[in-house]
């Protein structure tokens, strides 16, 4: 009967504009909540099947759908914590609950969320106050990441940070400069040898030196133009790793360069590098004496005996001073003696559907058939935006926009509450005719 569809149609305008004030509700609420993703309740109608033209029409009312635009994202807001991490772009941050650390049946469920302010627990774990626990591929001691599957949660592990570590860079690399005096390798020269002592760091972060003695040839006439370079390893006890010929070029173009470097002994002179492969106590060394011809290396210039450039890498053992992610996503520690060491890498959670996930609290989300399968990104690549540290995404729900709809479905809901008004008097009417 037309007029109880019409009574129906009403009864479905109520229940939908309900739902759709939920969203508002809900919305509003949340618009101060960092990462909340706004839901929004979207109508559609119903026809019930009759013949066209037949002077009869019955109401089939309407249907609400709501959903969370998930793929939609806030402002970013500048923090001072430097673990508040935000994605600037596609992509979600890898986090699972705080009740599953201690799980010891199978592996932790993932879930996911744009935004949120972690902080290390008493065990060093990386969590938010809300309990999300921040996941995460380890480095290695050199600070690699190996590879990892990207489509299974198969490496990624909870990120902790003990404020109380310490960690040492031993040095593998040093660039030596020096400038030897050409006079002492004249005819009448005493032939004293120069010593010099360069510091570098073992692999327990301990302080250990390379003695080298620069011993020149002193010929019977004229000038020689020829060293011999001693290495010694404090490390080693004293002990000779590396014994040289030092022959430097005396023409007009190239004067004072090194011509040319016979090894006597010890780690090998690679001439397109200029370097010597010395082997200390904790391992390998690359110690660049400089390429033939080359001014920035060992020199034989004058009547002074100076270092003019020496450089190497490695540091001391430090303490921990702060933590930090990068664009990339590499968790950072940095230590009070300006050593920066990588700790983890934070990939980022790609779905092909964003708006498919199962919203969870807290803003959290979890992988459903209607999102489809996740893939891990390294932050900036394929789809992916970037990880953004001192930041904060905000709510993406819009206050002015939201009250405005609030007005609209009153308004809506009120005159879906006058049709059923409109029909029960009808039928009122309808009854005393009867009577």
């Amino acid at each position: 009967m037309t007029i109880s569809s019409s009574l129906n149609a009403g009864v479905a305008g109520l229940n939908a504009n309900a739902a759709r004030l939920a969203t508002i509700s809900d919305n509003i609420a949340n618009s101060g909540t960092y990462g909340y993703k706004r839901s929004q309740a979207d109508f559609s109608s119903m026809v019930l099947a009759g013949d066209a033209g037949v002077g009869e029409y019955s109401a089939g009312g309407v249907r609400a759908a709501t959903t969370r635009i998930i793929e939609e994202q806030g402002a970013l807001v500048s923090t001072s914590n430097p673990t508040d991490i935000a994605v600037s772009g596609r992509g979600m941050l890898p986090v699972t609950t705080e009740v599953t650390l201690d799980s010891t049946s199978g592996d932790m469920p993932m879930m996911m969320t744009s935004t949120s302010s972690f902080h290390t627990d008493s065990d060093g774990v990386l969590k938010s106050d809300s309990g999300l626990v921040l996941l995460g591929w380890p480095a290695d001691a050199d600070g690699t990441i190996a590879t990892f599957p990207r489509d299974t949660t198969a490496g990624l592990e909870p990120v902790v940070i003990n404020a109380n570590q310490s960690a040492g860079d031993p040095t593998t690399q040093m660039n030596l400069g020096v400038n030897l005096p050409a006079v002492d390798t004249e005819a009448g020269a005493t032939g004293d040898p120069l010593p010099l002592s360069v510091e570098y760091f073992g692999n327990l972060g301990t302080s250990e030196t390379l003695d080298i003695t620069f011993t020149p040839t002193v010929p019977a006439t004229g000038s020689s133009n020829e060293w011999t370079m001693l290495v010694r390893d404090s490390a080693s006890g004293g002990a000779l790793i590396g014994e040289y010929t030092l022959v430097f070029d005396a023409s007009r173009s190239n004067g004072g360069t090194l011509d040319s470097v016979t090894t006597v002994s010890g780690g090998p002179y690679d001439p397109a590098t200029g370097t010597l492969s010395l082997t200390v106590d904790g391992g390998p060394l690359a110690v660049t004496i400089g390429k033939t011809g080359d001014p920035n290396g060992l020199t034989q210039l004058s009547d002074s005996f100076a270092p003019t450039q020496i450089t190497k890498d490695g540091s001391p053992v430090g303490n921990l001073t702060s933590v930090e992610v990068d664009e990339g996503g590499l968790v950072k520690a940095t230590y009070d003696t300006g050593f920066t060491r990588t700790l983890y890498q934070v990939p980022l959670v790609d779905v092909p559907s964003p708006n498919g996930l199962i919203s969870m609290n807290n803003q959290a989300y979890q992988i459903s058939p209607a999102s489809g399968s996740f893939f891990l990104w390294d932050a900036g690549d394929g789809p992916t935006g970037q990880i953004i540290g001192f930041a904060r995404e905000a709510s993406t729900t819009d206050v002015a926009g939201e009250l405005t709809s609030l007005i609209e479905t009153q308004r809506a809901y009120s005159s879906n509450a006058k049709i059923i008004q409109t029909v029960d008097e009808m039928l009122q009417e309808t009854t005393n005719i009867k009577r």
